[in-house]
């Protein structure tokens, strides 16, 4: 009986981490594949009904990276790690070599950029990404296969999530495009660079949200790299006109 149950259990925590990795499948080829208005939507909608749904199957806040008792360890390790990139990105703005690197014509403008790092970036990508990564795949693979398990397949599937986006990568960008080229080259480089960079970034947001049991921590690094690296780009940009 005991071995029944057992099993039983591992079956749903199973069959839970499947249905939030086609959930996650087919929420990133609908944002990106379908029309402009699913591409708003689909990202914070679907991260709000996976948490939902793992809280119904068993995870609690604390599971979820959202207990309270783990508020003020995250802020301190979200303070940290802003403060952290705040200072890489100055650098790497000023760098006569990796300044075309920040040349994205995304944010060739200020306002757009202010828009994108203050809107559109914490709302329509920062937060609903860690909820459906840090938050809900965290916690749904830590039950199955503790930390190791998160780390491997977590960060995995957070490259992979970003093949969707990168397909611009190399046209959209100065210094990519003078690194890697155009054409079906550079497209395919600009997705291994983005997969692999974003793999590894998802180790670091993992390592946080473990370190911290918040995903403060996670949310203000994912949201520094973004959205002060959009603000960057457009004072890159009105210094190069």
């Amino acid at each position: 009986m005991v071995e029944q149950l057992t099993a039983l259990h591992r079956f749903r925590t199973y069959l839970d981490i499947g249905v939030v990795v086609v959930v996650l499948a087919l929420t990133n080829l609908i944002a990106h594949f379908t029309t402009p208005w699913a591409s708003i939507a689909t990202v914070p909608a679907a991260a709000i009904g996976l948490v939902l749904l793992m809280r119904w199957r068993g995870l609690d806040w604390t599971d979820l990276g959202l207990g309270r008792e783990h508020w003020r360890s995250g802020a301190g390790y979200a303070i940290g790690a802003v403060g952290l990139v705040l200072v890489v990105i100055a650098v790497g703005a000023l760098l006569p070599w990796t300044r075309p690197l920040f040349m994205n014509n995304n944010y060739a403008t200020l306002s757009g950029a202010l828009v994108a790092s203050m809107i559109i970036i914490p709302l329509q990508t920062v937060i609903p990404e860690e909820l459906a990564f840090r938050g809900v795949l965290h916690g749904a693979l830590h039950r199955a296969w503790g930390f190791r398990g998160v780390v491997a397949a977590g960060s995995l599937l957070f490259g992979l999530w970003h093949v969707a986006t990168s397909l611009g990568l190399t046209s959209s960008n100065v210094g990519f495009t003078k690194l890697f080229g155009g054409g079906v080259a550079g497209t395919v480089a600009g997705v291994v660079l983005a997969v692999i960079a974003t793999g590894v970034a998802g180790i670091v947001f993992d390592w946080l949200r473990r370190r911290s049991g918040s995903l403060l921590a996670p949310i203000a690094l994912h949201w520094s790299l973004n959205g002060l690296g959009a603000l960057a780009a457009a004072l890159v940009w009105h210094l190069s006109v």
